[in-house]
């Protein structure tokens, strides 16, 4: 199977392209209204949100027509339980903002109900103001006998919230398909209080272990019921280790006799795997400014919290689904640990940004597919009188750039779409960069002439001007005039002009070639069977 990533309603992505019984693991963490703080990439440098993201969202978080079609579609053609849940819903909560929401996901956890297979496992991420009705929407698709876990996930530390508790964390439902979903245990280390009373003692090297019992009960035969250093079990017990395995403990040194020679089992901390994780997690702390892996995507999770869910409910090989897939976290953690995986979203912006991170993390090394975007020019115009934003994203995906949304460098952003950074100064390592435009519409050679004062407002090497329509001659000409930037490559003109057309039939920006000057371009270490893969980074 090919990873995927689909642009479009997953709705209708699940219903189209995803089988039956086909995916091994589903880890989900819809958006949600929660005091107007809108679950979206970005928010516009001003502080404002992004109305082209709110836009593709909106009818998820109010009651209209497209609510009410899909709050009778459930009622008419889903399962009773379901029909009745929802029903009832409607009854207590009226036709309000959360009704609209608790629609949404009932349609789609249906179709992901379908979509799992029989070993399969669910982890729905969501927020206290919404668990509540969402347990009870898991109980209706899933089942209640195959409610696995409410997981806590504590997410950040004290806050001071008015007249209430302090609200830390977040929940995830987790749910099976079947009686016998796929699990690996996963561990964590031991609370220090309980190293402390119960690793008590130490050998001669300064190792700490813990005193066990040697014994177990007795079943009735003559096994296990033998002299030990004089020593036989007490009444009704059993050694719990044949002579000769008692006979390698001791040449190990894993047996340490008390005070009056009796015989006690050390079992070393450092042997040991550490304490099976339980349903409070309190040891992975959400993302902060310093961490690396941060994209400046408000809800964005870490990635440690996607290897525990990944590594508990799948193994290598594994189909792991994300039907709101964000940033990406959860299709790169898959890649990282050997998943297949298929990624849905419904902005464009989405889909460029995985398309980097993916890039950035592992190179030309991973291997996957985009459907739903366009692929010809037609569908390129198209998407540009549907939804210009799209538009924008989609074209800046196709040369690699950072929507200048995701961007957190202070100051004026008018007449700026997008970046791309490079270095091609190895000893300095000083960062250059490529700002963008992108035009759906009518062009100008006033426009040439406006790209350039950007550039050189923001002292970027390189600018680009990417239009659905051909340039005029004047555009050409006044492109011609600024010359070039000369790097150790050669000389690249400084302001280029790209049409839509020459991008899809493969044409590139003139810059520095990324893959031997980008000092920030790491692959990401995956688990592999053998050794792990080979880290580099450039100069």
């Amino acid at each position: 199977m090919k990873n995927i990533l689909y642009y479009g309603d997953n709705l209708d992505i699940l219903r189209r392209y995803i089988k039956d019984d086909s995916i091994d693991l589903i880890y989900l963490d819809p958006p949600f209204k929660s005091n107007q703080d809108y679950n979206i990439l970005f928010k516009e440098r001003n502080g404002t949100k992004s109305s082209a993201q709110i836009k593709a969202f909106e009818d998820t978080w109010h009651w209209g027509r497209e609510a009410e079609e899909t709050y009778r579609e459930i009622v008419e053609s889903s399962p009773k339980k379901v029909a009745d849940l929802i029903r009832s819903f409607r009854s207590f909560l009226g036709e309000n903002d959360m009704m609209a929401y608790l629609v949404m996901m009932a349609i789609r956890l249906q179709e992901l109900h379908r979509v799992l297979k029989p070993r399969g496992s669910i982890y729905l991420h969501c927020d206290p103001t919404a668990s509540h009705y969402l347990k009870l929407l898991m109980d209706a698709v899933f089942g209640g006998a195959y409610f696995r876990n409410e997981i806590v996930w504590k997410r950040t530390t004290a806050h001071n919230d008015p007249k209430r508790f302090g609200r830390i964390n977040d929940i995830l439902l987790f749910y099976s398909k079947g009686d016998n979903p796929t699990w690996n245990v996963v561990y964590g280390p031991y609370d220090p209080d309980y190293v402390k009373t119960y690793y008590r003692y130490k050998d001669r090297n300064g190792r700490r272990f813990l005193s066990d019992n040697l014994t177990a009960p007795a079943h009735g035969s003559d096994s296990g019921q033998y002299e030990w250093k004089g020593k036989y079990p007490p009444g009704g017990r059993m050694w719990s280790y044949t002579k000769e395995k008692m006979e390698e403990l001791e040449k190990e040194g894993h047996i340490f006799y008390t005070r009056n020679g009796y015989p006690r089992l050390k079992r070393y901390l450092d042997d040991m795997p550490g304490m099976p994780l339980q349903s409070i997690w309190t040891d992975i702390l959400n993302l902060r400014s310093w961490h690396r892996e941060r994209l400046g995507y408000p809800t964005q999770k870490p990635e440690t919290l996607l290897e525990r869910i990944i590594k508990a409910s799948s193994n290598e090989g594994d189909i792991v689904l994300d039907p709101f897939c964000g940033c990406g976290t959860t299709i790169v953690v898959a890649e990282k640990l050997r998943r297949k995986w298929i990624g849905i979203d419904i902005t464009h912006l989405a889909i460029s940004l995985m398309r980097h991170r993916l890039e950035d993390s592992f190179g030309e090394e991973v291997e996957y597919e985009v459907i739903g975007e366009p692929v010809d020019l037609k569908g390129a115009e198209e998407l540009a009188k549907q939804d210009p934003y799209q538009f924008q994203w989609w074209a800046l995906g196709l040369v690699g750039a950072r929507p200048a949304e995701s961007e957190k460098k202070k100051g004026a952003d008018k007449g700026i779409d997008g970046y791309i950074y490079f270095h091609d100064e190895p000893k300095k390592g000083k960062t250059k960069a490529i700002i963008l435009q992108v035009k759906s519409g009518h062009v100008n050679r006033g426009m040439i002439d406006a790209l350039k004062g950007v550039v050189e407002r923001e002292e970027a090497q390189i600018g680009v001007f990417i239009t659905l329509t051909d340039p005029t001659r004047g555009m050409k000409e006044e492109a011609l005039k600024t010359g070039f930037y000369k790097s150790p490559w050669g000389q690249h003109p400084r302001i280029q002009i790209l049409t839509i057309k020459e991008l899809l039939a493969g044409k590139k920006i003139d810059y520095p070639p990324r893959r031997q000057t980008d000092v920030t371009f790491k692959k990401a270490e995956r688990k592999s069977k053998g050794k792990p893969v080979e880290q580099k980074e450039m100069f």
